[in-house]
C-alpha cells in the first residue's frame, strides 16, 4: 500500500514536469553535451581506441545542470504555490511523499540516459567495445543520479524557490563532483585525500565508468541516497509540525 502511494505521487510529478518544456530542454541539453563532450572535447576519432570511458566522464559533469533542474520544482515550487500545506494534510506519510518525488526523479534521470544510447550504438561498429562494460557503466550513472537527485531533493525542500533550489543544489553537486579532481592537483596529506575522495561523488564513479563493478561504491550511493531522503522526511515531519 506505501508503495502504491508512492507511486501515485510519482506520477503526479511525472505528469506535471513532462508536459513543460523544461523536461525537453533538459533532454536536449544533456544528450548534446555527451555527445559534444564526446566527439570534440575528447576527440574520440583521434584516441584510436575502442572505448567509451571519455562518453560517461561527462555524466558527473553533466549532472551538475541537469539534476538541479529536475529536483528544483519538486519542494521549491510546492511552497512558493502554497500547495505543500495541502499535500501535508493528505493521508501520507513522509517517506510516502519524499519517494514519490524520488520515483519521479529517477524515472526522468532513466529516460535522459535512455536517450543517449544512439551515441554508444552509432560507434560501436568501430571497434570491439565491450557490451558488459558498457551496461556497468550505464548502471553506475544511474546509481550516480539517485545519489545526485536524492541530494537535490533534499537541498529544494530547504529552499523557498526554484531559483534558490537551482543555484544551491548546483552549488553543492559542483563540490561533491569536482572536489576529488580538485584536491589531485594539490599536495595534501594522504589522509584528507581519502576523506575526499570518500565525500566525492565522481570519485566513487570512476570505477563504474570504467566498466567495474566495486561493492564498496555500490555501496556509497546506496548509503548516502537512502540517507539523503531520510534526512528530507525529517525536514517535511518539521514543516507539518511547525
Amino acid at each position: 500500500m506505501k508503495e502504491r502511494r508512492a507511486l501515485i505521487l510519482a506520477k503526479k510529478e511525472l505528469y506535471s514536469f513532462s508536459y513543460t518544456p523544461a523536461f525537453y530542454g533538459v533532454a536536449l541539453f544533456f544528450t548534446l553535451f555527451c555527445s559534444i563532450w564526446l566527439f570534440y572535447v575528447q576527440r574520440f576519432f583521434t584516441m584510436n581506441q575502442a572505448t567509451l570511458r571519455p562518453f560517461f566522464a561527462a555524466f558527473p559533469v553533466a549532472f551538475i545542470l541537469v539534476v538541479p533542474m529536475i529536483t528544483m520544482k519538486s519542494w521549491a515550487e510546492e511552497r512558493k504555490l502554497g500547495s505543500m500545506e495541502l499535500l501535508l494534510t493528505l493521508p501520507f506519510s513522509e517517506w510516502d511523499l519524499v519517494l514519490g518525488k524520488f520515483i519521479a526523479a529517477m524515472a526522468e534521470i532513466a529516460v535522459l540516459l535512455v536517450l543517449t544510447l544512439p551515441v554508444p550504438l552509432s560507434v560501436i561498429g568501430l571497434g570491439r567495445f565491450d557490451a558488459g562494460a558498457i551496461a556497468g557503466e550505464y548502471f553506475g550513472a544511474l546509481l550516480l543520479g539517485s545519489s545526485a537527485s536524492a541530494l537535490g531533493l533534499l537541498l529544494s525542500s530547504l529552499s523557498k524557490n526554484q531559483a534558490g533550489a537551482f543555484l544551491g543544489s548546483a552549488a553543492v553537486l559542483v563540490v561533491t563532483m569536482l572536489i576529488n579532481n580538485i584536491s589531485a592537483g594539490m599536495n595534501l596529506p594522504q589522509v584528507m585525500t581519502g576523506v575526499i575522495n570518500f565525500l566525492s561523488l565522481s570519485f566513487h564513479f570512476e570505477s563504474f565508468s570504467r566498466g567495474i563493478i566495486d561493492t564498496r561504491d555500490l555501496g556509497f550511493f546506496i548509503v548516502s541516497t537512502v540517507l539523503f531522503l531520510f534526512l528530507n522526511t525529517r525536514v517535511i515531519l518539521f514543516r507539518k509540525w511547525r
